[in-house]
């Protein structure tokens, strides 16, 4: 296993050489290990791999990665990813701070919010340019909502694409410079004595912080393992997510976090995993087939999203019609494939 060890001499020099060596799971687009140095020390080696991609395409995940846990690196509280020891650009290759995860925890949800707000705070103005912005909902995706309810004989009311126009124009990150993760989702928080720390920065961006608090009510969309959060754990962790972030920034949370929702139910690439994102409108094939991803369905994902914006927009001065639109919309979803089960709950999310 040493001699597969992606290691220049430049990280050698840098790190130290390694004793031991255990290849870990990981998705296709990289490789990671966990090794073990000749002074005792633990660190991670991580290579990003072309999967199918140009090895320019790759570079620039690597980059993005890197650059992501730098800025989480800055805080001078509590750490909330690994430390970048080492970088080679050439050979893609990074290497970590190894952190001890104290693995399996019922009441796992306080923490990650508290930990998902501070990482969110840690960027400003001051970073635009550092990272990619937000990438969110388009026209495209707002027509294919609209699509589908016709597909779906669900009659649109007549103000509901204005309403779709105003939301993305809403949900334009441009104004917003929190450090978002990109993929905040179980495998990749950690947690440790000194709270939880998360990992695999590839996708991590500039943009409103909201969009990832929504997770917790639209059910974890970037991830194989949608979950559903209700009622007391819920209002807990938007409660200490709010909190931190208002005690590190003075400021209240900007922006709607019903816009938020509404933004990841419009989205058709939600439902499907990165490799398939960007290839066909994934809502226009909901009508003919559901399509799994982890142990839950294209359509209870879109079901249960559906049902979480028809909650939140009942009185909603931005969203009344597209909540409506909503609402039929899963009630004849359910009418149609009375067998779609509702997504599991979160305290039974799976551990690593």
């Amino acid at each position: 296993m040493l001699n597969r060890l992606p290691l220049t001499e430049s990280l050698l020099s840098t790190v130290g050489s390694p004793e031991q060596a255990e290849l870990l799971d990981s998705s296709p687009r990289s490789r990671v290990w966990r090794v073990r140095l000749t002074d005792r020390r633990l660190v991670i080696v991580k290579q990003i791999t072309d999967d199918g991609d140009t090895g320019a395409d790759a570079s620039t995940r690597f980059a993005r990665e890197v650059a992501g846990l730098r800025l989480a690196g800055r805080t001078s509280g509590l750490a909330v990813a690994p430390a970048v020891l080492a970088t080679d650009l050439p050979s893609r290759v990074m290497v970590l701070e190894h952190v001890n995860d104290l693995g399996r925890t019922d009441d796992w949800m306080p923490g990650y919010a508290e930990s998902l707000a501070r990482l969110h705070a840690l960027t400003g103005p001051a970073d635009a340019g550092a990272l990619p912005v937000w990438s969110g909902p388009t026209a495209a995706d707002a027509e294919s909502f609209l699509a589908l309810a016709r597909a779906l004989d669900v009659p649109v009311p007549s103000t509901v694409p204005a309403e779709l126009a105003d939301l993305l124009e809403r949900l334009d990150p441009t104004p917003h410079h929190a450090l978002l993760h990109g993929d905040p989702c179980p495998g990749n928080d950690l947690r440790t004595a000194e709270g939880v720390r998360f990992v695999d920065f590839e996708r991590a961006s500039l943009g409103n912080g909201l969009v990832e608090l929504a997770y917790f009510r639209v059910g974890f969309p970037t991830c194989w393992c949608a979950m559903s959060v209700t009622a007391a754990p819920l209002t807990e962790v938007e409660d200490v997510y709010r909190t931190t972030w208002r005690g590190l920034t003075g400021k209240d949370v900007p922006g709607d976090l019903a816009d938020a929702c509404a933004g990841w139910l419009i989205q058709g690439d939600a439902l499907v995993e990165r490799a398939h994102r960007g290839t066909v409108d994934q809502l226009a094939r909901v009508p003919a087939e559901d399509f799994e991803w982890g142990y839950v369905s294209a359509r209870e994902r879109l079901v249960h999203r559906l049902g979480v914006v028809a909650d939140m927009t009942r009185d909603h001065d931005h969203l009344h019609a597209i909540g409506r639109l909503s609402s039929a919309l899963a009630d004849r979803m359910l009418e149609r494939w009375s067998k779609l089960r509702p997504l599991p709950t979160a305290d039974a999310r799976p551990w690593y």
